[in-house]
C-alpha cells in the first residue's frame, strides 16, 4: 500500500509517498481502506516539531487521524459485523495513506446517503465546534465574535452561533475569505490584517463589546480579541494558526469577569467523542450541517496541502482523496 511519511521534521517537503505492506489489525482494532483523509492545521505544527508540549511524536511517522473508510477486517474480540461498512474517526493510527487502523471503539458509522467528502469535512472540525458552542453556548441576540471565521471550523462555529440565536461577527483575511463570509449574511464581517481591526468588530457590533469570543486564531490577533471581550464574557481559545494560543492571563481574565476557556475544557472520553461524531454526521445527512470543502488532494499531493494551508491559501477545509489501485481481479491491491 502507499503512505505517506514525515521522515524527519521540517517544510512540506518530508511528506513522501512510500509503500509498505498492508497493516493488519490486532485486537481491539480494525483496518480501514481509506476513503478521505482530514487535513488539519495542527498536522502542519506537529510535522514542523513545534508542537512537542502536546504531541509525543516523533519521525518517521505517518501523519493524521482524521478519516473516512470502509472497514476491510477486524482483530480478536471485535464484532465482525463492522466489515463493509463506512465508517468515521479521529483515532486512526495514519491516515494519511490507502489503508490503516483504527480501535474499534472508536468508529461511527456514517449515515447512508452521507458522501465521503462531506463526512471526513466534519470529523475532526464539524465535531470540535459542536464541543465549542455546546461548553461555551451563546444566548440568542448575545453578540458573538468568530476569529480565523472563514478556515472550515471557523465556517461551522458561525453557522451554529447563528442557529443559536446570537449575533455574529466573522474576522478574517483577505478578500476571498471576507467574501464567503457575507455569502452567510452574517452581521458584520472585518479583516484583522488592517490596523485598528477590533474597533470596526464593535462598529459592526452596534457599539458593544462581544459576549462570547471564539478565538480561531490564537497569537497577537487573539490577544486583539480577548482585549475587546465583554465584561463577564467568555472567551474560547481553540486555535493557534500564528503559532501559538493567545496569551491571557488568568488574574486579567479574572479582574474583568470573563470565563477563558481552552481545548483542555472541551476534553472528552472516547466515548463521548465518537457519539459527538455520530451526532454531527446525522446532522449533516439531514441538512443542518453543511461544511465548506476548499479543496481536495490526492494522497501523493500531501505536501502540496499542507503548504496551501500554511499559505493560508485554501478557504474552508482541505481533504485528503485517496484512489485505490486495482488488481486484474477488481480487488485493491498493492505490493506487499
Amino acid at each position: 500500500m502507499r503512505f505517506i511519511e514525515v521522515g524527519r521534521f521540517g517544510a512540506p517537503e518530508v511528506l513522501t509517498v512510500r509503500e509498505g505492506t498492508d497493516p493488519v489489525p490486532e485486537a481491539g482494532q480494525v483496518a480501514l481502506e481509506v476513503s478521505v483523509a482530514d487535513v488539519i492545521f495542527l498536522e502542519t505544527a506537529i510535522r514542523r516539531g513545534e508542537a512537542g508540549q502536546w504531541f509525543d511524536v516523533r519521525p518517521p511517522y505517518v501523519p493524521g487521524g482524521g478519516v473516512v473508510g470502509t472497514v476491510t477486517a477486524v482483530g480478536a474480540g471485535v464484532d465482525p459485523s463492522w466489515v463493509g461498512r463506512r465508517v468515521a474517526t479521529t483515532a486512526a493510527r495514519g491516515s494519511y495513506a490507502e489503508r490503516t487502523l483504527a480501535p474499534a471503539d472508536r468508529l461511527a458509522a456514517v449515515p447512508d446517503g452521507l458522501d465521503a467528502r462531506t463526512a471526513a469535512a466534519l470529523v475532526h472540525d464539524g465535531a470540535t465546534a459542536r464541543s465549542i458552542v455546546t461548553a461555551v453556548a451563546p444566548e440568542p441576540d448575545q453578540w458573538v465574535l468568530v476569529t480565523a471565521a472563514a478556515g472550515a471550523m471557523g465556517l461551522l462555529l458561525v453557522r451554529m452561533a447563528r442557529e443559536a440565536g446570537a449575533r455574529v461577527v466573522g474576522a478574517a483575511r483577505g478578500a476571498r475569505k471576507l467574501e464567503l463570509l457575507r455569502s452567510r449574511g452574517i452581521e458584520g464581517v472585518v479583516d484583522y490584517s488592517e490596523p485598528g481591526w477590533t474597533e470596526r468588530v464593535r462598529e459592526a457590533a452596534g457599539g458593544r463589546d462581544p459576549e462570547v469570543v471564539y478565538d480561531g486564531a490564537g497569537g497577537a490577533i487573539g490577544r486583539a480579541a480577548f482585549a475587546i471581550t465583554a465584561r463577564g464574557g467568555r472567551f474560547s481559545a481553540h486555535g493557534a494558526p500564528s503559532g501559538d494560543f493567545a496569551e491571557v492571563g488568568r488574574e486579567e481574565a479574572d479582574e474583568r469577569g470573563v470565563t477563558l476557556y481552552s481545548l483542555a475544557d472541551l476534553h472528552q472520553d472516547g466515548a463521548a467523542a465518537t457519539r459527538n461524531i455520530e451526532d454531527v454526521l446525522a446532522a449533516a445527512a439531514a441538512g443542518r450541517i453543511v461544511p465548506v470543502i476548499g479543496r481536495t488532494f490526492p494522497l501523493e499531493g500531501a505536501a502540496e496541502a499542507h503548504a496551501a494551508l500554511e499559505e493560508r491559501t485554501i478557504v474552508g477545509k482541505a481533504l485528503l482523496e485517496v484512489s485505490h489501485r486495482r488488481g486484474p481481479d477488481g480487488q485493491t491491491g498493492s505490493p506487499k
